[in-house]
């Protein structure tokens, strides 16, 4: 990564930490009401991913909306007979929200809810990088702007990700992977792909720390480690699982353990004491004692989904997510590859 970008995201971090605004518990209610209200009178659902704030996804549960990895966050807000999708999260997904739906009117409770991978990607560098190797099929990450899928051959979330370079390798083809490395040098590890990798990385997910894992683990010795594949070779090495939010969630579910030490922003430990209110959860480190982080394990801008800008998005329809008709166009036909792929395996 370059550093302007570097700069970029440490300015875009510094910003989305500025803008948080922290409400007392009347505060929170009377937003809930708020909201309630106002997407039954628009006719909205909202469409929240894991990683957002508690009382969102409590909010979503509680008026038949959605809380899911992006995979499934792209099926709902595509299938559901809503015309107004309230999408919390980052801006990514709005805008996968809008080229799935494109009729339909994708609101976000803020514009600002960057994602790091996806500055890392700026679709010109990345269209010379992919000029470079024409003969190779270039697969994306979903966290990626509309304008870098659409000069994609295919999206990808973290779910399906293996189950797609798997298949590109038993077709014989090479493969351009944008922009997460971690993510990448996982996928190329599990599949034995022939990949050139682009060097983005998620800030979350890049500061948990082997060692501190193994501190962790030290104290609490029966636990199981579950990691999300965007972290570092090192803190993957360490797992008992690896995969996906919704896959994490699931394995949380499925093993013996009792205790699980968690790599992934701590957004999803809702879900997880919601699924297993018998188990504990413990969040893995992401610096050593008496060490500062720039995330701490919860994405700064996935914090800018909050009460308050949801009711004011639905009130005021502002923060509307617009894409040029002719690039959803484009960022349409890999999309569409990922979820037709999703229902055959």
């Amino acid at each position: 990564m370059s550093i302007a970008h570097s700069q970029l995201i440490e300015t875009a971090l510094h910003n989305a930490q500025a803008q948080r605004v922290e409400l007392t518990l009347e505060q929170k209610e009377a937003c809930k009401a708020r909201v309630k209200a106002l997407l039954k009178a628009k006719g909205a659902v909202i469409v929240a991913h894991y990683y957002t704030d508690s009382d969102i996804q409590a909010l979503a549960e509680e008026t038949g909306g959605c809380v899911a990895d992006s995979l499934e966050m792209a099926r709902f807000g595509r299938d559901h007979p809503a015309q107004c999708l309230l999408v919390s999260g980052v801006r990514f997904m709005g805008e996968t929200a809008k080229i799935l739906s494109p009729h339909k009117t994708v609101l976000m409770p803020s514009l600002n809810a960057e994602c790091s991978l996806d500055l890392s990607c700026p679709v010109e560098e990345f269209s010379d990088f992919c000029d470079q190797y024409p003969e190779r099929t270039v697969v994306v990450y979903a966290n990626t702007s509309a304008a870098v899928k659409a000069r994609s051959d295919w999206v990808v979330t973290s779910s399906i990700a293996v189950k797609v370079l798997t298949y590109l390798r038993g077709q014989g083809q090479s493969v351009i992977w944008a922009p997460d490395r971690y993510l990448g040098h996982y996928l190329r590890q599990q599949t034995q792909a022939d990949m050139l990798i682009w060097e983005g990385s998620c800030v979350v997910h890049e500061e948990f720390k082997a060692e501190g894992i193994v501190t962790l683990k030290a104290q609490y010795p029966q636990a199981a480690v579950l990691v999300h594949p965007e972290s570092p070779e090192s803190v993957v090495a360490m797992a008992d699982v690896v995969g996906s939010t919704s896959q994490i969630i699931q394995a949380a579910q499925d093993l013996p353990h009792s205790t699980f030490i968690i790599a992934t922003d701590r957004g999803i430990f809702y879900k997880l004491q919601q699924t297993c209110p018998d188990k504990t959860f413990l969040v893995a480190p992401t610096a050593g004692v008496g060490a500062t982080c720039q995330s701490c394990a919860h994405c700064p801008w996935m914090a800018l989904n909050q009460l308050h800008n949801l009711a004011d998005s639905l009130e005021t329809g502002d923060n509307e997510v617009y894409i040029d008709p002719a690039l959803i166009s484009k960022a349409l036909q890999p999309l569409e590859r990922m979820l037709k792929f999703s229902r055959r395996v």
